[in-house]
């Protein structure tokens, strides 16, 4: 898998300037469609490879009025950062862009200093309520288990990025000062191969990076978004002028990321294995984030919840001097989200207050037992057999047990973060082995420090992952 190297963030007025001027009007008879998508970033999938691939955009085009005579001629262009989307669409080489909650906002004030147009917030990609998705991740063999720990070293992450800003906040909400760390610039590729050769302390990166660096046997994470108590989301911008010429385009657009959606949740799995194929990104990692109970939700609708985050990204970067005023409220239109949803026949008032995700369910073959608590529960994905749920932790790590037992060949196992709620690998939890109700249990956490608090609340101790396999031979704890 190769990364084309971030570019650091680029917040000048003349941005318009630097990157040249529009292109001519489009002709009415044949119509440029520009798409700046980010693929390796899991949780845009399903607003560019995934229509991409399966064609959907052209499912939806309209065909008919003024349409009649014109001919769609797609433009996917592939990026791994916002910032050069941002500069595609000052271009007007794309009409359309996919990136994180901060250079989503960036982007709507570059366009502020752009003659010809503006750009909108049209439609959400996936979000995660609570901030996990960016994280903060060090060498396996790190002496470092917080984020704390990092006091004056270096930890590199790419600037301009969602990641960036939750480092930003995180600062500013323990009132460190801006040199509390050694912060550097560098892109995933970049930051990555630094870790893995022990140059730098830790690395800060978005989706899927927190979670792929630590599944490919080299990293731990040891600070998670959701420790910001701040929305984490990535989203759809269109240029005004696009949109207002061509409006059912636009429409048609956010139609396929409805149906985009929708496939992934009808067989994960196998939707996994395909973007694996598509991105280069592990299948296990893409299903950590996408499958049932994942660290992000898919939901095109623009929730105020995520509407006030980006205000507060926002304020973050006008405190650092970064971002004048920002009218985020003004930037964000619905009308085409909503129009879309109204021409399926769907909902949007009701969904555009629902927080759900689907979630893990089904019967636990191992303990005999139906899935009621899916926050409690696991999932073990088994090669050649499709991924099995389980009922707990202790239950999943039991048959996790009995099929290595087996010598069945086991790709992964997913469990949740008792303190959090957020999907984990089995395999990079701490454990809490505490007593509960006059029972032995088993507790998996993130992070150590949680581990530590539950083991001494319940009178246990912290184990790791193969001293946690070995501790459960029933799996029912």
């Amino acid at each position: 898998m190769t990364f084309r190297a971030r570019s650091p963030l680029r917040l000048a007025a003349g941005l318009a300037m630097a990157v040249g001027a529009a292109s001519p009007a489009l002709s009415q008879t044949s119509v440029s469609i520009g798409i700046g998508t980010q693929d390796t970033t899991t949780n845009t999938v399903t607003t560019g490879v995934v229509i991409r691939e399966l064609k959907l955009l052209e499912k939806y085009l309209p065909k008919d009025g003024k349409y009649k005579t014109i001919s769609f001629k797609m433009d996917w262009q592939n990026f791994t950062s916002g910032p050069p989307v941002t500069n595609g669409m000052m271009a007007d080489k794309l009409q359309f862009g996919g990136m994180g909650d901060y250079p989503l906002v960036v982007n709507g004030y570059t366009f502020q200093s752009n003659p010809q147009s503006k750009s909108q917030l049209i439609a959400v990609a996936a979000y995660n309520i609570l901030g996990s998705g960016n994280g903060v991740v060090v060498h396996k063999d790190s002496p470092y288990f917080q984020l704390s720990d990092l006091k004056g070293k270096v930890l590199s992450v790419p600037f301009g990025s969602a990641a960036h800003g939750m480092l930003l906040k995180a600062m500013q909400d323990k009132g460190w000062p801006n040199d509390y760390f050694q912060l550097v610039s560098q892109s995933p590729e970049v930051g990555s191969t630094n870790l893995q050769e022990k140059k730098i302390d830790g690395h800060a990166d978005f989706v899927p990076f927190a979670e792929l660096l630590p599944f490919r046997g080299f990293a731990r994470k040891i600070f998670d978004g959701v420790e910001t108590n701040a929305p984490t989301w990535h989203g759809v911008v269109v240029r005004t002028d696009f949109a207002e010429k061509y409006p059912e385009v636009v429409v048609a657009y956010i139609k396929a990321v409805i149906e985009a959606n929708d496939w992934v949740r009808k067989d994960p799995k196998a939707a996994a294995e395909a973007i694996a194929k598509w991105t280069g990104i592990d299948k296990e990692v893409v299903y950590i984030f996408l499958g049932p109970g994942g660290i992000m939700t898919m939901d095109p609708t623009i929730k105020p919840q995520l509407v006030a985050d980006a205000a507060q990204d926002a304020a973050v970067l006008q405190k650092l001097g970064r971002m004048k005023e920002f009218d985020v409220k003004a930037w964000v239109n619905d009308s085409y989200v909503r129009t879309a949803y109204a021409e399926l026949g769907l909902d949007y008032d009701a969904q555009v207050k629902s927080l759900a995700n689907y979630e893990v369910s089904g019967e636990d073959g191992f303990c005999k037992v139906k899935i009621t608590e899916p926050r409690k529960a696991g999932e073990i994905w088994i090669e050649g057999e499709g991924i099995k749920a389980y009922s707990s932790p202790a239950c999943t790590l039991g048959a996790l047990a009995e099929l290595k037992g087996q010598g069945k060949k086991v790709a992964t196992a997913y469990l949740f973060d008792t303190a959090q709620g957020i999907k984990l690998f089995a395999s990079e939890a701490f454990y809490a082995s505490v007593t509960k109700d006059g029972k032995s249990d088993i507790q998996p956490f993130l992070l150590k420090k949680d581990a530590e608090a539950a083991a001494a609340a319940g009178g246990g101790k912290v184990l790791g992952f193969d001293d946690a396999l070995k501790s459960v031979t029933s799996g029912r704890g």
